[in-house]
């Protein structure tokens, strides 16, 4: 069966959506020495580099789809890559590192925005035989932009400037706006209220949380600043679990969590993305910093751990259906595990490239093995209404997972290193990495509480059928 023109148009711009938003998430990370020289950037600076826009990005996942629900997907897919242009345009007109975090921050926001709207306007745009399909072309597009950002960056950084990362993405996203605008029918889900209180609450503890991980080494661990800020993260984050629980719409509703798929897989999924984020966060500049490759030779150095997804990923997920989730997020936490605890023992400078790589592609595998098992988990058995909730609760848990992997390996390295010397940075990178390979395993204690095998029960009603999924032209 062929694709109307009007389907291509939305796989189109879905994909092309998806790859600007998660190429911002990986180009960043070669360019951070050269962000670090240029406006004097601190070790916390660059945390929050990355952090501001994987925070915002979390935090506003569920309200950038409830938003799209509400007044229109077209409508917000179009705001959000608006919002994102100017943000790109922001960061690549920084002069300090204060304000590239806050126009990160932003850019987050328009990623929150984009990301939920472009798939339900796939999921919507196809019907259920071909919305496979559809999806495996998505997810392709996606899986390349994890493997072109680490490279692109460097390229750019190296022979441009870091600033032409961000600029790249204001001439993609203004043309795609029209486009949108006058290709793409407009859809509109439940709809429903806004749940603001629940939003500000996950946003606070989030904050709160991270906050003092990143600045726990500078201000003291046992600083009023850190204490309070920790123990505020917590105590909001008490705050949102009984909000959910009596919210007459809840934005996460706590029943979900009842089904040990549900709450397993995504513990799962929160220490696999903070292991391999941490790990490509810390990575990328012990290349530059600690064994003196330029940027572009950085990013290709990088590769095995993209590769794996991109060719391994789409296969997986016919294993899963036959062997279970379980066993899949068993091996492939254990092998992400060893390739990050590998790369911890044997990481000095003047480290041979070779066995590098080598123990990046096992960890590559782990993640490639491990990441389609254990969505397949979260969202396999909850029912059909409240598949779009497991969905924006599985890639919220996700983006969090990384921002709190950053965090923590960040204070453990600034405990132990530094980056006056190749010598200083590699004394921090090594505890780091361990710290990546815990984190990686903590994935597979989660992983044994999943069930051996998921049964798909079948839908209540054509996956097609939404009774209140309106159309207009």
């Amino acid at each position: 069966m062929s694709s109307t023109t009007a389907q291509r148009w939305v796989l189109g711009l879905s994909s092309l959506a998806s790859f600007v938003v998660v190429l911002d998430m990986l180009v960043v990370a070669t360019a951070l020495p050269a962000i670090q020289r240029d406006l004097g950037a601190s070790l916390e600076d660059l945390e929050w580099t990355v952090n501001a826009y994987t925070l915002s990005f979390a935090v506003l996942l569920m309200t950038g789809s409830a938003l799209g629900d509400r007044y229109g997907r077209r409508r917000v897919f179009a705001i959000g890559l608006g919002l994102f242009a100017v943000a790109s345009a922001a960061c690549a007109l920084a002069t300090q590192a204060g304000s590239l975090i806050a126009a990160r921050a932003v850019q987050g926001a328009g990623a929150a925005m984009i990301m939920p709207v472009a798939l339900g306007l796939l999921n919507g745009a196809f019907p259920p035989e071909r919305r496979g399909w559809a999806t495996g072309v998505y997810g392709s597009v996606t899986g390349l932009a994890a493997i072109a950002g680490p490279v692109l960056g460097g390229l750019v950084t190296q022979h441009l400037a870091w600033q032409w990362i961000f600029w790249l993405n204001v001439p993609l996203t203004v043309i795609a706006i029209p486009l949108v605008l006058g290709r793409i029918a407009e859809t509109h889900g439940p709809g429903g209220a806004l749940d603001l209180p629940g939003l500000a609450l996950a946003a606070a503890s989030a904050l709160g949380i991270t906050w003092a991980l990143v600045r726990g080494n500078a201000a003291g661990w046992g600083s009023a600043e850190i204490l309070s800020t920790l123990a505020g993260g917590v105590v909001a984050g008490g705050l949102f679990i009984v909000r959910e629980r009596r919210a007459p719409a809840p934005m996460l509703p706590m029943r979900l969590f009842r089904s040990p798929a549900f709450s397993a897989g995504n513990a799962a999924v929160f220490f696999i993305n903070a292991s391999l984020t941490s790990a490509i966060f810390f990575t990328a500049q012990f290349q530059q910093v600690a064994l003196g490759h330029g940027a572009v030779q950085a990013g290709l150095r990088l590769l095995p751990w993209g590769i794996a997804p991109f060719l391994i990923a789409p296969r997986a997920g016919a294993l899963t259906d036959r062997i279970g989730e379980r066993a899949l997020v068993v091996i492939g936490t254990l092998l992400l595990g060893a390739g990050m605890g590998w790369i911890a023992i044997i990481s000095q400078p003047g480290i041979p490239y070779a066995t590098t790589a080598v123990a990046m592609a096992v960890g590559g595998i782990g993640f490639s093995l491990a990441l389609p098992a254990v969505t397949k988990s979260v969202v396999s058995r909850v029912a059909p209404p409240d598949i779009g909730r497991a969905s924006g609760a599985f890639s919220t848990l996700r983006q969090l997972g990384g921002a709190f992997g950053v965090a923590l390996t960040g204070a453990v390295f600034a405990s132990a290193g530094g980056y006056t010397t190749a010598r200083l940075f590699a004394d921090g990178y090594v505890p780091a990495m361990a710290v990546s390979a815990a984190l990686a395993f903590a994935g597979t204690a989660a992983s044994f509480f999943l069930p051996r095998l998921s049964y798909s029960r079948p839908p209540l009603r054509h996956e097609g059928q939404r009774p209140t999924e309106r159309t207009a032209p």
